[in-house]
């Protein structure tokens, strides 16, 4: 190959290696992947605490530091717990209607809702310690104040009955203590175990005022962040639509004072199947019913239209 022909041959070369660099050196950028772009776009914020608190229209002490500091850690907790906290508000709009009436029928303040919220999610289940229901009663306790609770009916899990139940509970605590306040968090340690700690701490009946156990200490702040959050959801960044929230069936309720054979015979009477008598009447805990006494049930029936079983 001659000089010239290698001459020409590098300077091709050195133009397309130049050609490439710019080609890299301008090339876009890549674009972002979903993942980059949700971590970009995400934010976690600082929430503003209310000015003023209450609950059940008892003052929160604010101004104190610590009391700043553990409300602000429940309200941060339940606010980024997003799908419990939507989930929540979803069920508040099918039982706060049952729930509301019947605490305004015995006497107790629309905030002892939220407590119900702190307590199960209003959903009935059971705590590993053994309290059952919405209202998340002991078997012990239930029985106190005369729920049935035996292999074939737990009262516990009746809506009505067991916001009965609360309500006279939580009203006795008021009653001994003074304060609304100290009887929810005597619903979540008992009255003795608030009044132990009163007694041995020289302290006045505040509950601001004492220094309880990790559970009891969290709890009213608990009740009070669902109230502040449910009370305003797209503060908090909650946002649903109206079709989206739990609607609660209507129902009609039919008397039983004799024993029952099979509950998936009964429910078949009423055009429904053994599966939704079973969700409307949690309280029956078996599939059939013993009642040598004669005893009075109420069962709820849903309304005709809502389900349509297959035959």
């Amino acid at each position: 190959m001659s000089i010239l022909s290698k001459i020409g041959l590098a300077a091709i070369l050195l133009t397309v290696s130049g050609l490439c660099v710019n080609a890299v050196q301008e090339s876009p950028k890549p674009m972002e992947t979903s993942s980059e772009k949700l971590v970009n776009d995400y934010n976690v914020y600082a929430l503003q605490l209310p000015e003023r608190m209450d609950f059940a229209g008892e003052a929160v002490p604010l101004n104190e530091p610590d009391i700043r500091e553990r409300m602000d850690k429940e309200l941060l907790v339940n606010t980024y717990w997003q799908s419990n906290g939507l989930l929540i508000i979803k069920r508040a709009h099918k039982y706060f209607p049952i729930i509301e009436p019947l605490l305004a029928k015995y006497g107790l303040p629309d905030d002892f809702k939220y407590l119900a919220v702190a307590e199960s999610g209003l959903e009935n289940n059971s705590s590993p310690a053994g309290a059952s229901g919405i209202w998340h009663f002991m078997k012990g306790t239930g029985r106190e104040y005369d729920l049935e609770i035996n292999d074939y009916v737990d009262e516990r899990y009746n809506l009505e009955k067991a916001t009965e139940v609360a309500a006279e509970y939580l009203k006795k605590s008021k009653q001994r203590f003074g304060s609304w306040t100290l009887a929810a968090a005597a619903y979540n340690a008992g009255n003795a175990g608030i009044q132990n700690q009163i007694d041995r701490q020289k302290a006045p009946n505040n509950y601001y005022d004492l220094l309880l156990n990790d559970e009891t200490s969290r709890y009213v702040f608990r009740i009070l962040a669902f109230k502040e959050i449910l009370s305003n959801p797209q503060k908090y960044g909650f946002n649903f639509r109206e079709q989206d929230l739990y609607k609660p069936v209507p129902t009609y309720k039919v008397k039983v004072d004799t024993a029952v054979t099979d509950f998936a015979d009964f429910a078949k009477k009423f055009d429904i199947n053994y599966k939704i008598l079973k969700l409307h009447n949690p309280w029956l805990r078996e599939t059939y019913l013993k009642n040598a006494s004669g005893k009075e049930y109420y069962i709820e029936i849903p309304e005709k239209g809502y389900y349509n079983p297959a035959d």
